[in-house]
């Protein structure tokens, strides 16, 4: 299957967690895309928390990523960099448009949405099961050096060199055919 980091080097791994859905469970409503007009939608973000991140790590960039959407290159739904060394969590719905619940520093960039926000789920009707990576990326530098206008395969392309180990959990979404 399409693993997004299959082609990627080894690095270390350290444990993340959602209270907002389980590795291998299904997105609740609130993390589906109002936006897109999947019903009852609120591209609402969820918790995120980690531990375990190798020494010498200096901040944590934070995706969500399905590599099933019927794109060539698959849909970022969030992307967030910058986040401080210190910080291991980030609750639920901190991708609003303010970003308002990410630690000072730290920023959104701008997801295939065109927003610098958390997009939800929103699978074409009848497409299948989809699956979304919640990545944490803990990473050898304190600032990534792309600005919040960046994309965020740009961020990702940036920070490959930068990462010192990755902690991932995977969210599943559909939507029926109609």
């Amino acid at each position: 299957m399409n693993d997004p980091f299959a082609r990627h080097p080894e690095t270390g791994t350290f444990t993340v967690t959602s209270s907002t859905v389980g590795d291998g469970g299904a997105w609740s409503q609130p993390q589906y895309s109002g936006a897109f007009g999947v019903p009852g939608g609120e591209d609402v973000s969820p918790q995120l928390s980690w531990s375990g991140a190798p020494e010498g790590t200096k901040s944590y960039a934070v995706t969500i990523y399905d590599p099933d959407a019927p794109t060539q290159s698959g849909f970022w739904h969030w992307a967030v960099a910058d986040i401080p060394a210190d910080v291991t969590s980030l609750p639920e719905g901190a991708g609003d448009d303010s970003g308002s619940g990410l630690p000072a520093g730290a920023y959104q960039l701008r997801n295939d949405a065109g927003a610098a926000r958390f997009i939800g789920a929103a699978p074409p009707a009848g497409h299948g099961q989809h699956r979304y990576f919640i990545t944490v990326h803990a990473l050898s530098t304190d600032k990534v050096g792309v600005g919040p206008d960046a994309t965020p395969a740009v961020l990702g392309f940036t920070i490959h060199n930068q990462t010192l180990a990755r902690a991932t959990i995977v969210a599943t979404g559909e939507i029926p055919a109609s």
